[in-house]
């Protein structure tokens, strides 16, 4: 079967929910006493960082991949989408290739490996991933499974949100707020489909990295921007030029704006993750939570869902996180 061009919608989401269902972790919501007086409000952590391989990226790329006849896939990735893909492909009794940086944390490469695909390193500076996984694909005939401007990877995305909302209104609770990590948008535009039908008045919001904001400044433009060649960011997982296509035509619709974080305010999310939830979550992961321990928007008497969406760090830089101040 291959991609459709159209935006999916909500039924696309349950139709995942239905595919995932005894293979991906239903990833629990959890609450800090110490989270919810910092933030005046009620926040619920979805535990993504404990989904299968370690980052909701399964959830897209098993959805997509028992969806297509190829006997092989390929796809670009910094990290998780790569061991989401090589993962899904060794359940489902595929070859997996895998076009990674050369720079993208060793963990990642290793993870992604040990499920089984073969890994192509690239320079980030002189090559594009895009053009070599579409000559990989054109030469061996592998089905490209692209990181998020795919319905289906989109579709799967949002059943962490589908999630959300069942996990909230089993335990009574109206969502005012959520707020989920950014990069190229296939995450929070499917929670956002899946939310914004449960949670009539909900207000959604993507966190991005400082610098690397590309998604809240098309947001305010109505169009695509992109960043500033160079930006940088321990957000590896973030680290996108622009915002999807497909994702943009579903974000600028459903989300309600984009906050930004720095990296040090990443970093006390990481150490505060740790302490207080006894969670490992990587820095793209972590923005979400960054945002609210810094009060980058109200949450005072409401109720907020925070997506955690990974939890793949590179273990030095976690335990400076961890150790560089107490929280």
């Amino acid at each position: 079967m291959e991609a459709v061009d159209r935006p999916p919608n909500v039924a696309d989401v349950e139709a995942a929910a239905a595919q995932l269902r005894g293979v991906a972790v239903r990833t629990p919501v959890l609450e800090s006493e110490a989270l919810n007086e910092r933030a005046g409000g009620r926040v619920l952590l979805k535990a993504e960082c404990l989904q299968r391989t370690g980052s909701f990226k399964f959830r897209g790329a098993y959805n997509t991949i028992s969806q297509i006849d190829a006997s092989a896939v390929v796809a670009y990735s910094s990290g998780n989408h790569a061991q989401g893909v090589a993962a899904a492909a060794k359940l489902l009794n595929k070859r997996a290739t895998i076009v990674m940086p050369a720079d993208a944390p060793a963990i990642k490469i290793e993870n992604t490996r040990a499920y089984g695909a073969g890994v192509r390193l690239y320079d980030r500076a002189r090559e594009s991933r895009e053009a070599i996984g579409a000559e990989i694909a054109a030469r061996t005939g592998a089905a490209l499974i692209r990181p998020y401007d795919d319905p289906r990877i989109v579709a799967g995305q949002g059943t962490a949100g589908l999630e959300i909302a069942e996990q909230t209104e089993a335990h009574g609770l109206n969502l005012h707020v959520a707020l989920a990590p950014c990069g190229g948008g296939g995450l929070i535009a499917g929670c956002a489909l899946a939310l914004t039908s449960a949670c009539p008045g909900i207000a959604i919001y993507a966190v991005e990295p400082a610098g690397l904001d590309d998604t809240r400044r098309s947001l305010a433009a109505g169009e695509r921007v992109a960043n500033a060649p160079g930006a940088t960011s321990i957000c590896d997982a973030l680290l996108l030029p622009t915002p999807g296509e497909l994702t943009f035509q579903i974000n600028r619709r459903l989300l309600a704006g984009g906050l930004t974080v720095t990296d040090d305010e990443t970093r006390q999310a990481i150490a505060f993750a740790f302490r207080h939830l006894k969670l490992v979550v990587e820095p793209g992961g972590a923005v979400a939570l960054a945002a609210v321990l810094t009060g980058k928007l109200a949450l005072e008497g409401r109720t907020a869902a925070v997506v955690l969406s990974g939890g793949n760090v590179d273990p030095a830089l976690f335990a400076a996180a961890i150790t560089a101040r107490s929280q």
